[in-house]
């Protein structure tokens, strides 16, 4: 349905916990980077003011910072106040649509909108496991499912998330699949730039996993993985980019493992995807994802994937492995997969080949006019 505004805007919020250097927060930057102007008039919201991204959005999008710190333990503390009183706390204008671009905190806050006027979006970036895992930022099971069911659209990142929402929750409204904006041209222009701070051994076999250091992000795996493949000869090298909380215990384990002078965490980077280019071997081992950004970007820039079968995962890479290796989720699982991998040419030649027809896909103009379009069809509703 196309709907024609005249001269007047749709006003939309995006609300999101923060823009820090995460994956649901740079596809976000990337998605209203590139809507259209002409018909949206866009406002970024956190709820704290902190985060690497902020200062990455176009300066036609208005940002609005909520508390200048990131504290912990605030979501205890926001349990306290009623979904209303969090809408009236933070959000002081009206708009046509509003959109909690995550699941959890920025959820409760929005399904607190009173304003029947405006409609209400919220986006599902993760599986959800469980009861508890689903509600921890609630009070309970019943104000979980009050705060979505205010939702007019839910909107999920790959057909899992779809699934498991669908089979946590009961609701009245639309549960779509809209898949991350990802900014390709940009992705392969900026793959090219050349490598200043490491130098990657062509005598080793070297594989690049990017992302928030996390548990959930299963590095703790990948060493386990590493020390086998190492003790069974093969020549591997693992570089990590990306910081966060895991650091320290995660160096304790390579030190435990000895395997010290075959890893290298990189650090964050802006720019990943020079490094992913010039890998042998992308590897995702986590435990639990919504759509990995870092596997399209890394099919994208023609760069062979294994993948544990976390969400996204056969969406991304064929339920069948046809552009790339997805292994069971675990470590025995993901081991045999980067083996199979690595261990014959044609195989690996073969990965290669198809991870360049696979990022294909992934036009940044088709995921946003899929996400602008349903906007226009929420607002009209």
């Amino acid at each position: 349905m196309e709907l024609v505004w005249g001269d007047v805007l749709l006003k939309i919020l995006f609300f999101i916990p923060n823009l820090a250097h995460g994956g649901a927060e740079r596809v976000l930057v990337n998605l209203v980077n590139h809507m259209d102007y002409s018909k949206f008039d866009i406002t970024v919201q956190t709820m704290f003011d902190v985060g690497i991204y902020r200062d990455k959005l176009n300066k036609q999008v208005r940002y609005i910072g909520g508390f200048p710190w990131y504290f912990k333990g605030n979501t205890l503390i926001y349990k306290l106040f009623t979904p209303k009183q969090l809408y009236k706390m933070y959000i002081k204008e009206e708009y046509d649509v509003i959109v909690s671009y995550l699941e959890g905190p920025s959820a409760r806050v929005v399904s607190g909108c009173i304003n029947s006027k405006t409609k209400l979006v919220n986006w599902m970036h993760i599986e959800l496991e469980n009861e508890a895992y689903a509600t921890y930022v609630f009070r309970n099971m019943a104000e979980a499912e009050r705060c979505y069911r205010s939702f007019n659209r839910i909107a999920c990142v790959s057909e899992t998330v779809k699934k498991s929402f669908n089979n946590m929750f009961k609701v009245n409204a639309p549960v779509d699949v809209f898949y991350n904006t990802v900014e390709t041209e940009v992705i392969r222009k900026n793959s090219e730039e050349l490598i200043e701070d490491i130098k990657f051994n062509p005598e080793e076999i070297n594989i690049i996993s990017v992302a928030k250091l996390m548990k959930s992000k299963g590095y703790d795996r990948l060493v386990k993985v590493q020390k086998k493949l190492r003790a069974d000869g093969f020549k591997t090298h693992v570089y990590i980019v990306g910081k966060g909380e895991e650091q320290n215990h995660l160096q304790k384990l390579i030190e435990e493992n000895n395997i010290v002078d075959s890893w290298t965490f990189v650090g964050f980077k802006s720019n990943p995807y020079k490094y992913v280019k010039n890998a042998d071997l992308y590897v995702c081992s986590s435990r639990k994802e919504g759509f990995s950004t870092a596997v399209t970007e890394a099919l994208i820039v023609g760069t062979p994937v294994v993948s544990t079968n976390c969400s996204g995962a056969t969406e991304l890479l064929g339920y069948n492995n046809e552009y790339g290796i997805v292994t069971e989720n675990n470590e025995e699982a993901l081991y045999e997969g980067i083996k199979k991998m690595i261990s014959d040419k044609k195989v690996f030649d073969y990965y290669k080949k198809q991870a360049k027809t696979r990022g294909n896909k992934f036009s940044t103009s088709e995921t946003v006019k899929a996400v602008e379009e349903m906007l226009e069809e929420v607002a009209a509703e």
